[in-house]
């Protein structure tokens, strides 16, 4: 009965639908639609329904007046795009006018700016365009300035233009710097002003900046003017800009400070400034820096390193606290930011130096390769005691471009500090300074536990720790003479360096995947500058050993495959120098010998045995020359009998000092 029902009630509907769907096309309104719609619901239309007749109607006449309805349409539809797009073309254009009253002199700008780039133009031509350029925009640089059409075009015809014409422009738009150097498209034309400007107007420009640079290094644009500026300044012109952001006393008058005081602590004591209202200013300054995150620029790291040198505890502290983390990683490119680097992982508790680790991650292999930032992961791996978290993030990324670290200048110094810590051959002093750097206000509260460890350790070592000066920023030492209060500040764990060393080679499979490069690139890794330091360290097994006994079988593979290297046969037609005959490698094969008795032994037996009168010239002299001198009396015994004659003969020549030593 439902489904009756329901069939029964189905035409019905389609009748009302299409009776309201006829008058509403009869009337072509909206209001009839309404009265129809009102009339189906009323029972006294009823009748009016005719059941035959019309669905006939539904289906001609209503579709044949939908068909021509639609062609109407489209044709209307058609002409009224083509009317909105022009009517849609020309509002824009009025409203840019109305809004922007250079408007038409920046379509001009856009399309002479369009043949001065090009590459292929002639000079002459390319003048031209420029000078119309400039002739066109003069007295109104500074206004458009900041568009992104017109910044372009300045910034081409200051590349290329006229020093008189640069000169003008420069000009005209150094009243308006500070405002232009805030701009998004501006900033770029200002940094080439800066970069073309002459010495006196780049000092203008540097003392116009006065009492507006610590507002400009909030400001995220206005930043990198402040920096470009900073970094194009000289020593005098640097610390200008600087006093401003230490004190107001010192930003009203600049001519209290010289250049002789550079640091922040002798212009505190020769002024008699007080160190609380320094820190508040100083404070109220780089507060908003760090929380903006603009901490990528040199000038900031100078404030902030001056800080910490003057900073009490807690504030110390804190700032500490608040750059460990993924901010730090930011800062570590230059020299200042690498020292605040390691500052964070010295005076760091154990979680805030997780979370410097962890902040590195994936960016290792980038830092290793940076010169400054190489400097924070010798720190990570020479004082962080948790071993598994440094072989989880740094070594197993760095593990995956191994031979290009081995290849690299600065990516070596990592490597070459695992396996010979400190060595001034692979860090100059000041590198091994800055591994020694602590803050006075930080390091004064450990210094009783540390001068308490050291005199359980040793009575000797104690009374060094209590002659030491705690008001020293930085020990300039980096020698082997240090005192044992500076290493305990070198290493800054707790776990012995020794063991942690271990662990992070060995542990790690570090070194026996580094002496498996060395294996397979032993011919390119001797023969480069930078690489053949990390071949040699690892050939000797590094320092005290590290890598005896567990890698024997593999160091004797690698001295096997330098001796192998060397036992090719002497050739002037081959491209490839002989290892023998370059200058790095036989220098590194020469140290080999005189400090490694086992590769001695190893490559006279393969290598040189019997051969050494072919190269007793050159630079493989100074190979067959290391047997003689070595201070191994086995070594020198095996070689004696075929050296002699060549020393006699005059073939082969041994400093005397050397002959008569061992002689002696």
């Amino acid at each position: 009965m439902a489904a009756k029902n329901q069939q029964t009630q189905k035409p019905k509907k389609r009748k009302q639908i299409s009776s309201a769907k006829i008058e509403r096309d009869s009337s072509k309104s909206k209001k009839p639609k309404l009265l129809a719609s009102n009339s189906s619901k009323n029972p006294s239309n009823k009748p009016l329904k005719k059941p035959f007749k019309l669905p006939k109607q539904k289906q001609e006449h209503p579709n044949h007046s939908k068909f021509k309805k639609s062609e109407s349409g489209n044709e209307n539809k058609e002409l009224t795009k083509r009317e909105l797009r022009l009517q849609a073309k020309e509002l824009a254009e009025a409203r840019k006018k109305k809004r922007k009253p250079h408007y038409t002199l920046e379509q001009e700008l856009a399309s002479l700016w369009e043949k001065m780039r090009r590459r292929n133009i002639s000079k002459e031509d390319r003048s031209k365009l420029i000078t119309e350029s400039l002739q066109k925009m003069k007295g109104k640089i500074s206004e458009i300035a900041g568009s992104h059409v017109s910044s372009r075009v300045l910034q081409t015809c200051v590349k290329y233009c006229s020093q008189t014409e640069r000169d003008a422009v420069f000009a005209e738009l150094q009243p308006h710097l500070l405002t232009l150097a805030c701009n998004t498209y501006a900033v770029h034309l200002v940094k080439k002003m800066l970069d073309t400007a002459s010495k006196t107007q780049l000092a203008g420009v540097i003392s116009s900046l006065r009492g507006h640079v610590a507002s400009l290094l909030r400001h995220m644009v206005g930043s990198v003017v402040m920096e470009h500026a900073y970094q194009l300044g000289n020593a005098t012109k640097k610390q200008e800009l600087l006093m401003e952001l230490y004190s107001t006393e010192l930003q009203l008058f600049k001519d209290l400070v010289s250049i002789k005081e550079s640091r922040l602590i002798d212009v505190v004591s020769k002024l008699g400034l007080q160190k609380s209202s320094v820190l508040r200013h100083m404070s109220s300054v780089i507060q908003p820096i760090l929380e903006k995150g603009i901490v990528d620029h040199s000038m900031i790291h100078r404030v902030l390193m001056e800080y910490l040198s003057i900073a009490d505890q807690s504030s110390a502290a804190d700032l500490i606290q608040q750059l460990s983390g993924p901010l730090l990683v930011r800062m570590i490119h230059t020299r200042d930011g690498s020292k605040i680097g390691m500052l964070c992982v010295k005076h760091g508790s154990a979680k805030e130096r997780k979370k410097i680790i962890k902040g590195m991650k994936g960016h290792i292999s980038k830092i290793a390769h940076d010169q400054c930032g190489c400097m924070v992961l010798i720190c990570i791996v020479s004082m962080v005691d948790d071993t598994k978290l440094i072989t989880k993030i740094v070594i197993r990324e760095l593990q995956t471009t191994l031979k290009e670290l081995v290849l690299n200048k600065s990516g070596r110094r990592l490597l070459l500090q695992l396996l010979h810590p400190n060595c001034s051959c692979y860090l100059n002093p000041e590198d091994l300074a800055s591994l020694n750097l602590f803050v006075p206000s930080l390091s004064a509260k450990s210094e009783p536990e540390v001068k308490s460890e050291k005199i359980s350790r040793d009575e000797e070592s104690g009374k060094e720790a209590a002659r030491s000066d705690p008001d020293v920023i930085a020990t300039e030492s980096g020698k082997s003479d240090t005192s044992a209060e500076d290493l305990y500040l070198a290493e800054g764990g707790k776990k012995d360096p020794s063991l942690r060393r271990r662990e992070l080679l060995i542990g790690s499979g570090l070194a026996e995947n580094l002496v498996d490069v060395c294996i397979e690139n032993a011919g390119e890794l001797l023969t480069s500058n930078f690489a053949k330091d990390v071949i040699f360290e690892v050939a000797m097994g590094g320092s005290d050993g590290i890598l005896h006994p567990s890698l024997d079988e593999k160091l004797n593979n690698l001295h096997e495959a330098i001796a192998a290297l060397a036992a090719k046969p002497k050739s002037e037609e081959s491209e490839e120098e002989h290892v023998l005959e370059n200058f790095y490698s036989s220098r590194t094969i020469r140290k080999l010998v005189l400090d490694c008795p086992a590769f001695a032994s190893t490559l006279w037996e393969k290598s040189l045995e019997g051969k050494c009168q072919l190269w007793a010239q050159g630079h493989s002299s100074k190979v067959v020359g290391a047997f003689w001198e070595s201070s191994d009396s086995k070594v020198r015994k095996m070689a004696k009998e075929e050296l002699q004659p060549l020393i006699d003969g005059g073939i082969l020549k041994i400093p005397e000092t050397k002959q008569l030593a061992n002689e002696g």
